[in-house]
């Protein structure tokens, strides 16, 4: 049996932590869409903290437990800029100008040679243990699990249901929307800094468009109404090519899209749906 154990877990150590890095993507994606946003601004929030991050380690010689929250600083700090501007603009517009911040984020990346290393990318020689990258991930769930629970996750669920209506309760849409991007950053610029440590690598191919749309299908799949829906969906995603790889390789891709339409119709709130789940309960109940 440890033997069998031994196997799995040499074949399949690094699915999970690649899991696990991408749930603080979908986390990061998330903490905006609560707040009723639709940004792809994650990836450069990512992209600052892996490559900053890498930097203060580098050349800073920084430890890995520094490091890591200078990354979510850097991008908490980036996201209140973001804020600044996106926060203008209306919704669809909004995520069209993360699109474009995305783009802008690649040439920076090719060409800030001192910081990423241009073309050549940079390598990340530093050593992050395993279960301290699931510690690390689950310190950020229990925050997200008092944030949800707190006055500013009300007022969040309010500002994504209506603005005007929540406007009008009392509760400022424009100050919680800033929140949410302050959120966003830093677990964002906390995944890039992940990342950069499962890879050992970094360039400016790294952190690009793919991250953003796999990890709002993530959040989409797993449940976009519970901050664990994020974290189960980035599970469910990474996992599926391996699984299907394993099984079908030659229908992997197949068996992938399948697997993601049957959740989809089925289930269309996500895999976790506590409003669904009570009323599930409420209907049952005499």
């Amino acid at each position: 049996m440890s033997d069998w154990f031994q196997d799995l877990w040499a074949a399949y150590r690094s699915t999970l932590g690649f899991a696990m890095v991408n749930a603080f993507f979908s986390l990061s994606t998330y903490a905006v869409l609560s707040a009723g946003i639709l940004s792809f601004a994650t990836v450069t929030y990512a992209a600052a903290g892996g490559f900053i991050g890498t930097q203060l380690a580098l050349q800073a010689h920084l430890p890995v437990l520094l490091v890591l929250p200078a990354s979510a600083l850097v991008g908490a700090l980036l996201a209140f800029a973001v804020a600044l501007v996106f926060l203008r603009l209306d919704s669809h517009w909004m995520a069209l100008a993360s699109l474009a911040l995305v783009l802008i984020t690649r040439v920076v990346a090719l060409n800030a040679t001192p910081l990423t290393g241009g073309v050549n990318g940079l390598s990340v020689p530093l050593f992050f243990p395993f279960a301290a990258l699931a510690g690390l991930l689950a310190l950020t769930a229990v925050v997200f699990w008092r944030l949800s629970n707190s006055w500013y996750g009300i007022a969040a669920r309010a500002v994504r249901e209506d603005p005007a209506v929540a406007s009008t309760l009392g509760i400022p849409p424009r100050r919680i929307q800033t929140i949410a991007f302050v959120v966003s950053g830093a677990v964002g610029g906390l995944g890039g800094m992940t990342l950069a440590l499962m890879l050992q690598f970094l360039s400016p191919e790294t952190y690009f468009i793919n991250i953003a749309f796999t990890m709002i299908a993530a959040v989409v799949l797993g449940g976009s109404y519970h901050w664990a829906g994020a974290i189960l969906g980035a599970c469910v995603f990474t996992a599926l090519p391996v699984i299907a790889q394993a099984v079908l390789p030659e229908f992997e891709k197949v068996l992938n899209g399948v697997a993601l339409l049957l959740i989809m119709i089925f289930l269309p709130r996500g895999l976790i749906d506590p409003r669904g789940w009570k009323l599930r309960r409420a209907a049952k109940s005499p």
